[in-house]
């Protein structure tokens, strides 16, 4: 009998804030290979209609099992997570990890009980946000903030370029300059893309503030899902590994070379294109 194969695992996001949960499974599942999948086309989720997101998210990621054969599917997307984890369990078999705010978290910690959140616009107005702290932190006022602009501005430190601390300050202003928010003694962010800007959030955060990233988590969790199926207990760098691990996208990412430049270290080659009917180089 051949070898087994070597567990899989496929990430998806609206863009590149996924990488940040890549690097923390990289940190947890060496050897796992992780394909990657931005859906830029649409990019940014919170300007899309619900009910027609759902739906896209629905067969692209179907598109993406097919093509990809993951093991266990991370959304690595709060807005993706909140609007079709329920749908994507229900339509495939293959088991699903997503994002959420992580509002129990910081309920844990705070000790003035005033937290924070920022995250996008569209995440932030979803009454989950409001269920989570009702379910998990009901004892701490949450204050949170739908930032404007920070998601863009983490697309383009991914991509190495320096970003004006003065742009952070005015989304914090919203933050922290509400009623309440002198407070607040733990921010939580509900957006994976802000992974890459937490040395800036936190340079202009009041001091003492401390910072939730719930990449770690996420990939603590994918490990335990596939540590949990039937092969979860063979070694993965054993497995036969049968094409390289791609990073995809719908559109053609913006500034290339540089994405490229910013993914090698993840271990992936230059960008993919990937379709509805096809996925190929996007070089």
């Amino acid at each position: 009998m051949p070898p087994a194969a070597a567990p899989r695992i496929l990430a998806f996001d609206s863009g590149i804030g996924g990488f940040g949960i890549v690097r923390a499974l990289r940190t947890r599942l060496p050897g796992v290979p992780v394909d990657y999948l931005a859906d830029t086309a649409v990019y940014p989720y919170g300007e899309q209609p619900d009910q027609a997101l759902v739906r896209r998210i629905v067969a692209l990621v179907g598109r993406a099992i097919a093509h990809t054969s993951p093991d266990v599917v991370v959304i690595a997307c709060n807005t993706a997570s909140t609007l079709a984890l329920g749908a994507l369990r229900a339509q495939y078999a293959t088991p699903f990890v997503g994002c959420v705010p992580p509002i129990k978290w910081a309920g844990e910690l705070s000790r003035t009980r005033t937290i924070g959140l920022l995250a996008t616009r569209a995440t932030v107005g979803r009454p989950y946000v409001s269920e989570l702290q009702r379910r998990y932190a009901p004892d701490c006022t949450l204050l949170a903030h739908g930032a404007r602009g920070l998601a863009d501005l983490a697309e383009r430190a991914f991509r190495g370029h320096a970003i004006p601390q003065e742009a952070i300050r005015r989304e914090l202003d919203g933050l922290f300059g509400q009623p309440g928010g002198g407070a607040i003694d733990v921010v939580g962010i509900g957006c994976t893309h802000y992974t890459f800007l937490m040395e800036q959030l936190r340079a202009a955060s009041p001091r003492g503030t401390t910072w939730l990233d719930p990449a770690d988590a996420v990939a603590r969790q994918a490990a335990a899902v596939l540590e949990g199926l039937p092969h979860g207990t063979r070694d993965a760098a054993g497995g036969i590994q049968a094409r390289p691990e791609t990073a995809y996208f719908t559109a053609m990412p913006e500034e290339c070379a540089r994405l490229t430049a910013a993914i090698a270290p993840l271990g992936y080659a230059p960008p993919a294109l990937f379709t509805m009917q096809a996925a190929h180089s996007a070089e």
